[in-house]
Order: C-alpha cells, then structure tokens, then sequence
C-alpha cells in the first residue's frame, strides 16, 4: 500500500560518501572552480541566451554555454592496430570511469553496426575508434577490463559496442539516471543544459556514420559527445545520493548491462507501416513475401531495407492484390522511385509468388498472444480485472508521482497488465513480490510497489464503480457549494 510503513525510503537507501561504482574516490573540482574549459572553447565570456518569446519578460530564458570544440582539440581517428594500442595503453594509463559512445549508420546501411566509437578518460583524452578500420578490439576490450563505463542510453549502444567484442564489466546510464531523478527531459543534450549549464549540438546524429573519410565537423560532434559525460555522471550521482535513489540507480544500471540480446521476432513482417490497412490473408502473403525479398537484397546490399524499397510501397502492392492476377507494380505510384525500379523484376515474383500459394500456406490475420487482451477490450471481457487495473494503474500513478519518476521506470506496465489480468490465488506481499521478480523487476521496484498492488489486486468492479460514484458525488458537492 502507497505510503506503508513497508516503503524504503531515500534515507534507507542512501549511499555511505560518494564513491564510483568501483569504490574509488576521484578528486572533484572545488567550488566556484571556473570548469574544465578555457573560454575560447565554449565562449564562455559572452553565452549564449535566447528567450522563448521576446515579447514576453517573463518567458524562461536559457544562458546554456555551448560547447564547440573538445578541450583538447579534435583527435585523429584510430584507423591502424598500432594507433590502437597507443589508444588502449592511453585509456589504461588513465583514472576513474570510462566515456563511451557510438555511432551507428541507421537508416542508411543493414543492421545496426557500430562505425565510429568515442572514448574518454581522466588522463587520456578523447580517442575516436574506427571499428571497420581496425575490427580487432582485443587489446582495446583489455584496457577496459574492470572500468566503469558511463553510457548515454545504453540500451541503444550496448549491442553494437558487444558486436565488436566490447562489453562493460561495470555501468552507469546517464539517461536512466536522469528519468530516476525525475529530469523532464533525458536526452544527453537536455541533461548537459539543465544539469551542467552547457548546450551541446545535434545536427549530425542521424548522419551516415559509414560515410569515409568522415568530415571533421562529424568528428568534432562525435568527440563532444563524450567530452562531459564523465562530469554528468558525478553530479547525476550526486543527485541520486542525495534523492536516496542511487542504490536504485546502481540496480538498474547492473539490469541493462546484464539484459539479454532481444529474441528475435516472430514474423517481423507483421510491423510493416501501413499494415493497418491489409485484411485479408492472401495480401498478407503478399506484404509478407515482398518484406523478405527486400530484407535478402538490402542484406547483399549492405544498405538500409527502407533505401531499398518503402513500406510504402510493399503495402501498395497488397492493397492492389485483389484478385488471382499479379497487379502490373511499374503501373503503381509507389514504384516509380529509382531505388523500387532497380530490383521491380524482384518485387514483381515476389507478388506472382504470394498469389499463387494454396490456402493452407497463408499468414493468419493475426498472430496468438501469450499476454493479456488490449486493456481497452477489459470491460466488456472481464470487469474484475478491468477494476483491478484501473485501481493498480492509479496506485502506481500516486507512488511515482511520490518518488518523481516515470511510473514505467518504477515498474514494466506489461508485467502490470499481466498481474491485473490474473493475478495469483493468494494476495499478499512475499506472493506479489515473487511474481514480480519472476517478470525481471528489480528488488528496490518490489520493495516499492508490491504492498500498493497487493491492495489494487483485491479491488473489485462493484467496489471501483462505488468509489468513483462517491469521488462524483464529492466533486458535485464541491461546486454546489
């Protein structure tokens, strides 16, 4: 139950001094300390400061120094195996938590590679890592064995940085940090401003990071991309101490660091843009084939399956299908692009092929769920458990507005939504809380929620429909008077 005696609080769970994750103290700049760059790097004599609205004084004005170049320069590109051990001996030589980030070339090759990868250290500098250059990471991944790595979204990052053989025995996820805090917004930018006072660009993160040589306005955005993460690492810690959330924080951090690789989806097809639009089986055969076929080619190709042919274009040729004969796809609008025309021969079996399959062979309209119903669907289908999640969304809602976090950093909404669908025989604390470990959440999240959900999973439609007609009749009385 919200607000039970049962509930850690920040005082409980505070850290004893401030440490890293490895137990090792750093040296900290001193107060009024005039920060780690000289001025003609972030012009810092004359900030920028920009108004919402200039008619408006009392707007929020933003005086965010903004950061234009890495205090040390921009460093060249590791592209040998020598450079690379003079790199991996640099980051060895130096102290304190590890910078990291990567670039990857989305929307533009196949897959989700890394092309470019970004490290700093206190002692090292700032080193740019070309990984298709130099594809053993050996001595790179040894230098960094037992280092705190400090990652911006690290869910994002992670399964390109292990593709080349690079993984952190230690974490710390600065945006998970900011949405346990409760930061409006977690993006690196944002919390570079709102935390630290500096602005940092973003104009090349969707850019072709396979593109070479890389253009040194590229490489000077990857570069500042680290250049203070170490810096919003200690002050996000800082406010995790004294929140009492950062032994959270450490949870959390060790759970995205041991997640496992995604399982891979069954029928990625199904997740087409547009596919709303298909009903019936044998379009479905259609859209189905078309994907694959673009999926083989933009494979061999090395290029991004969208580059290849739009979903745009395969739920055009499905819509089209309507009868036995293949539509003629050269006819259709979404295929005249140069990149639909070049493989339309592909397209076009592709089509021919979806059609001629007997029936037994077509997709269903719809694949079968080992989760609950859409909640929408909960009233009419099951009103106790329509109740259930009404009254354990609303706990939820109250105990993270109390505690300043999203409520799905404070538990998964899907293992929510199991629970409230059918929820174990026996309601009470040790029950709740072993069902939602057995759905991955996190001992500090159990602490937290399961006395709330023991209480919201006793909830019943006669008692919410009773509740809510006295929060009406309150409310009616209110005005009334």
């Amino acid at each position: 139950m919200p607000g039970s005696s049962a509930e850690p609080t920040g005082g409980q769970l505070a850290a004893v001094g401030r440490r890293t994750r490895t137990g090792q103290r750093r040296q900290e700049s001193s107060p009024g300390s005039a920060g780690p760059y000289p001025e003609h790097v972030t012009d810092a004599a004359t900030p920028e400061t920009t108004s919402a609205d200039p008619g408006d004084d009392d707007a929020p004005v933003s005086t965010a120094t903004p950061l234009l170049a890495p205090r040390e320069g921009v460093p060249a590109v590791v592209e040998t195996p020598e450079a690379l051990r003079e790199a991996a001996a640099a980051i060895a030589g130096g102290t304190g938590p590890v910078a990291i980030d990567a670039e990857r070339a989305s929307g533009y090759r196949y897959g989700q590679r890394a092309y470019l990868v970004q490290l700093r250290r206190e002692g090292s500098g700032t080193h740019l890592i070309d990984p298709t250059a130099v594809p053993d990471l050996t001595v790179l991944a040894d230098a960094l064995e037992g280092t705190e790595w400090i990652l911006h979204a690290a869910s994002q990052d992670l399964p390109c940085l292990r593709e080349i053989g690079l993984a952190p025995s230690i974490l710390f996820d600065t945006e998970l940090a900011g949405r346990l805090l409760g930061h409006a917004r977690v993006g690196l930018s944002s919390l570079l401003e709102e935390v630290l006072g500096h602005s940092l660009a973003k104009e090349h993160s969707a850019a072709d990071w396979s593109t070479r040589p890389l253009p040194e306005p590229w490489l000077r955005y990857a570069a500042l991309d680290v250049e203070l993460l170490v810096e919003l690492r200690d002050a996000l810690e800082a406010e995790l101490e004294e929140a009492g959330k950062l032994d959270w924080a450490f949870e959390e951090f060790d759970a995205a660091r041991d997640a496992p690789p995604a399982t891979p989806r069954v029928d990625p097809w199904r997740r087409t843009s547009g596919m709303h639009k298909i009903r019936r089986p044998r379009q479905l055969a259609v859209v189905r084939s078309l994907w694959y076929r673009r999926d083989e080619i933009a494979r061999r190709r090395d290029t991004s399956p969208g580059r290849v042919l739009p979903d745009s274009a395969i739920v055009a040729a499905a819509t089209a299908a309507v009868g036995v004969e293949p539509p003629a796809l050269s006819t259709l609008p979404a295929f005249q692009g140069r990149g639909a025309r070049r493989h339309l021969a592909d397209w076009q079996a592709a089509v021919t092929t979806a059609l001629a399959l007997p029936e037994s062979e077509l997709p269903p309209s719809s694949l079968p769920s080992d989760g609950p119903p859409p909640p929408r669907a909960w009233p009419e289908r099951d009103p106790e458990a329509a109740a259930r999640l009404t009254v354990a969304r609303s706990t939820l809602a109250e105990l993270a507005e109390r505690h300043r976090m999203p409520v799905e950093n404070l538990v998964s909404p899907d293992l929510v939504r199991r629970l409230a669908w059918s929820p174990p025989a026996v309601l009470d604390v040790e029950t709740i809380g072993a069902a939602l470990r057995s759905g991955g959440a996190r001992p500090w999240q159990v602490a937290l929620v399961a006395p709330g959900l023991v209480e919201a999973l006793s909830a019943t439609a006669e008692s919410v429909a009773q509740d809510t007609a006295a929060r009406v009749e309150t409310t009616i009385d209110a005005v009334v008077r």
